[in-house]
């Protein structure tokens, strides 16, 4: 992601969190206008359907691993926030799935274009149902094996693999400790990927570590210079706050010392 934050939670434990993994595009082959639009899509919505439309005309003249993964991120972004339904989701996260396949096929040890083709991946078997959901696993765990082999301190990398360990059954490959280890370390790279603190924060209320988790919420909310600024505004920011809700916690309340 992901960026990032933040991304799937879904019914048999693929994690929302997958979007924490949002990653800064690559933008050296970016259109600056879509760049630009990329970096602003939470004050108007419509930018994503802007980017989209010239990342497509980008890559139809001359196809570049860089615009096809910008592509299947914005993709993958339009069936976060723009699609309407289920079949406008699946329609906009197998776009995205096949972008990034596409962009895995141009750069195969490009880290972005794996991490958005797994994004996508999983939004899209979550969004067909449980069994599709199943038998994505496995294509996300090489896919995070994957990441972290090209860059053992990937952000996206280690919060895949947390995601997978923290929601998914001892029986499936789960591990909770395993999954404090990779956000644990995903937040030693980058302290404001926010999407990837919200999911700690997680992690630990799952395991009943309640003031921990309110610890990891408050600075998700207080955070002054997320690393995915429009993920946060739209989708970390009021996760935290309705989390900090649920716990009895004000969430405009300073974190203690």
């Amino acid at each position: 992601m992901s960026r990032a934050a933040g991304a799937i939670r879904s019914r048999v434990g693929v994690p929302l969190l997958f979007v924490a993994a949002l990653a800064s595009p690559a933008a050296a082959e970016t259109p600056p206008e879509a760049r630009a639009f990329l970096e602003h899509y939470h004050e108007d919505l419509g930018h994503l359907d802007r980017a989209r439309d010239l990342l497509a005309a980008a890559a139809e003249r001359q196809p570049d691993a860089t615009v096809v993964t910008d592509l299947s991120r914005t993709w993958f972004l339009i069936g976060e926030f723009r699609a309407r339904g289920d079949s406008e989701r699946l329609a906009a996260y197998d776009r995205g799935r096949e972008a990034g396949r596409r962009a895995v096929a141009l750069a195969p040890r490009s880290e972005s274009a794996h991490v958005w083709y797994a994004l996508n991946s999983a939004r899209w078997a979550e969004t067909r149902g449980l069994m599709r959901a199943l038998s994505v696993v496995p294509v996300l765990r090489q896919e995070a094996q994957t990441i972290l082999s090209l860059n053992p301190a990937s952000v996206e990398g280690h919060t895949l693999a947390g995601g997978l360990d923290a929601e998914l059954p001892a029986m499936l490959g789960g591990d909770r400790a395993r999954a404090e280890e990779h956000f644990r370390r995903a937040l030693e790279a980058d302290p404001r990927r926010t999407g990837t603190r919200l999911e700690l924060a997680r992690l630990y209320l799952a395991t009943r570590r309640s003031a921990d988790a309110q610890r990891e919420l408050q600075r998700v909310v207080a955070e002054p210079a997320p690393s995915d600024m429009p993920y946060w505004v739209l989708r970390d920011a009021p996760r935290a706050r309705a989390l900090l809700a649920s716990l009895g916690v004000n969430p405009d309340a300073r974190e203690a010392p």
